[in-house]
C-alpha cells in the first residue's frame, strides 16, 4: 500500500484472474497476502466464508456485479452493503439502449450508491452502455455525479484510441478521467486486449508507456481532488484463456498471468508516486 497524510493507493487482486493458474500451497488468500495485495475483488455473489477469511488475513474486500435494468441496481447495492462489501464494480447495460433506457440505468445506479451508501463504479467496458468514449463523456455531462472503474484496455483496443491520435483521444476523455476511482489493471495493444509486457522498461513498449499515461493521469487527477482519508483502487485483472482474453500458443499461455499481475501492480505504484510529484511538484508538505 501507497499512502500519505491524504490519500491511499490500494492493489486488490481480481478473483476471476485466478482462474486457471496452478493451485497455490497455502491457498489463493495467502498468497495474495504474501504478494503484498492490499485486497480482493470478489465476482457477484462473494462466498461469505472466503469474504471472511480476506477480512481476517488483513486484505480489504470489495465486488463486482451486472445491471441490465434500472431495478436491478438496488438489489445489488442492497446486498453488497449487506454483504460489507467496500465498492462495487458494474457492467451496466448491453450497448443497444437508446438514451432515455441508458439514463433511467444510470439514474437507478446513482439512486441505489446513495441509499444503501455504497460507491458504485460502472465500468468502461465492452458491451455496455459505456462502451464507447463519445457516449460516455455526453453521459458525464447529463451525469456529473457519475464516478467510474477504467477498465480501459477495451476502450484502448476496442475504439483503438492510437488510431487519430492518442493524445486527442486522452484529452477528450478528460472527462471521464477526473471520474475514476477504481482502475482495473490490463494492458492491451492496439490488436489485443491482454498482452504479455515482460520484464522490460516501459519505454521498450509504445502501448504499455500509453497505459501508464492513462493511470498517471488518472491518479495525478486524484491526488488534486481527493479528500483526506480517500483511497484509489487498482486491482489486477488478467482473465485466462477460457473466456478469450489471454492468448495461447500451442495449447500454452502466453504469459504467467501471476506474475505479470504482480509487474503491473508495480507499474501502478510507479505512476501514483510520478502523480504526486506533478499534482504537488514533489513538495513532500502537500
Amino acid at each position: 500500500m501507497i499512502e500519505d497524510r491524504r490519500i491511499t493507493l490500494r492493489c486488490y487482486m481480481n478473483w476471476l484472474a485466478l482462474q486457471g493458474l496452478p493451485p497455490f500451497p497455502k491457498g489463493p488468500l495467502q498468497a495474495i497476502v504474501e504478494a503484498g495485495y492490499d485486497g480482493v475483488q470478489f465476482t457477484d455473489p462473494p462466498n461469505a466464508d472466503v469474504a471472511q477469511e480476506a477480512r481476517d488475513l488483513g486484505l480489504g474486500v470489495c465486488g463486482s456485479g451486472r445491471v441490465n435494468k434500472p431495478e436491478e441496481a438496488a438489489v445489488l447495492a442492497r446486498a453488497a452493503k449487506a454483504a460489507r462489501l467496500e465498492c462495487l464494480t458494474l457492467h451496466v447495460g448491453w450497448g443497444l439502449e437508446d438514451d432515455k433506457e441508458a439514463d433511467r440505468l444510470i439514474e437507478a445506479v446513482l439512486e441505489a450508491s446513495t441509499k444503501y451508501s455504497i460507491a458504485l463504479y460502472p465500468e468502461t467496458h465492452r458491451a455496455t452502455i459505456f462502451q464507447d468514449m463519445w457516449r460516455t463523456v455526453q453521459f458525464v455531462r447529463r451525469y456529473p455525479s457519475l464516478r467510474f472503474n477504467g477498465d480501459f484496455s477495451h476502450w484502448y483496443t476496442g475504439l483503438e484510441m492510437v488510431y487519430g491520435g492518442f493524445e486527442k483521444k486522452l484529452d477528450f476523455i478528460q472527462p471521464v478521467i477526473e471520474r475514476v476511482r477504481f482502475l482495473h489493471g490490463r494492458v492491451g495493444n492496439p490488436g489485443c486486449m491482454q498482452v504479455d509486457i515482460g520484464e522490460g522498461e516501459v519505454q521498450q513498449y509504445p502501448y504499455l508507456q500509453h497505459f501508464s499515461t492513462l493511470w498517471t493521469t488518472v491518479f495525478t487527477n486524484f491526488w488534486r481532488s481527493a479528500s483526506r482519508g480517500e483511497y484509489i483502487c487498482f486491482a489486477t485483472e488478467l482473465l485466462g484463456p477460457n473466456i478469450y482474453y489471454a492468448r495461447t500458443f500451442r495449447g500454452c499461455e502466453e504469459s504467467d498471468r501471476w506474475h505479470q499481475s504482480q509487474v503491473l501492480v508495480r507499474i501502478a505504484r510507479e505512476c501514483f508516486v510520478h502523480a504526486r510529484k506533478l499534482a504537488y511538484g514533489g513538495n513532500p508538505n502537500l
